[in-house]
Order: C-alpha cells, then structure tokens, then sequence
C-alpha cells in the first residue's frame, strides 16, 4: 500500500506539472502534455484499481 500512494504522489505530480506548465510566452508544450495525459491515467488506474478497489481494469 505505501508503494501504491508514492507512486500517486509523483504520477499526480507529473500530470499536474505538465497540464499547468507554459512556457514565457504562455504557450503549452506538446511533449509536456502527452506525458501529462500518460501519467494521469495511470494515476487513475492505480488509483480505482489498487487504491479503492472500485474497478479491475484486467480480467
């Protein structure tokens, strides 16, 4: 279960950090934003599957 919440931690970091990130012109970055989308679902995954046990997303 720790292993479970660190993960969450820097997986919701990572997707948070690259949805809110522009650069000086206020432009976002493509690669920032693919990574962002990447991270969050496995933060959703982790977190419905492993976390609160609401979903299994394999049979």
């Amino acid at each position: 279960m720790p292993v479970n919440i660190i993960f969450l931690a820097v997986t919701g970091f990572i997707a948070w950090h690259g949805v809110r990130f522009r650069d000086a012109k206020g432009r976002t970055d493509f690669v920032r934003l693919l990574f962002a989308c990447i991270a969050a679902t496995f933060f959703f995954m982790v977190l419905f599957q492993d976390v609160l046990g609401l979903v299994r997303f394999s049979p």
